[in-house]
């Protein structure tokens, strides 16, 4: 009894976020962080697809056979150096404002934007080896 009533005490002294019209620093970066993670939830989906689709170019009796990594090899490769840049990319977007409260929405947003551009990019290479 007492752990469900320290449960239901800590679940009302949450502050409500409201992502629809964010007012404070602490809504903003809240909500900069759950954009990053929906957009990562649609590349992971995304990911899935196009090494789907990678490894079934690796099978197929057509794959050239001249010594370079498979396609999917070459798309995993690419994946990991962009994930590097990523983090990269938004550690310096971050420092615009480093050390400030809104350093955390700065990261988040130029995560959730690069994230995005990348999950496009993923759709167009499954879409170049469509029949």
């Amino acid at each position: 009894m007492i752990g469900l009533a320290l449960f239901a005490l800590a679940a009302a002294a949450e502050p409500k976020l409201n992502c629809d019209d964010p007012q404070t620093q602490m809504e903003l970066n809240f909500c900069a962080a759950e954009n990053y993670k929906q957009a990562d939830a649609e590349l992971n989906r995304q990911w899935s697809a196009t090494a789907a689709r990678m490894r079934e170019q690796d099978k197929a009796a057509y794959a050239p056979k001249d010594g370079r990594p498979g396609y999917y090899a070459a798309l995993l490769e690419a994946q990991r150096a962009w994930i590097r840049f990523r983090d990269l990319e938004c550690r310096v977007e971050g420092y615009a404002m480093r050390g400030g409260s809104a350093e955390p929405m700065m990261i988040s947003g130029c995560l959730a934007a690069v994230t995005k551009a990348r999950t496009a990019q993923l759709k167009e290479i499954v879409a170049a080896y469509e029949p």
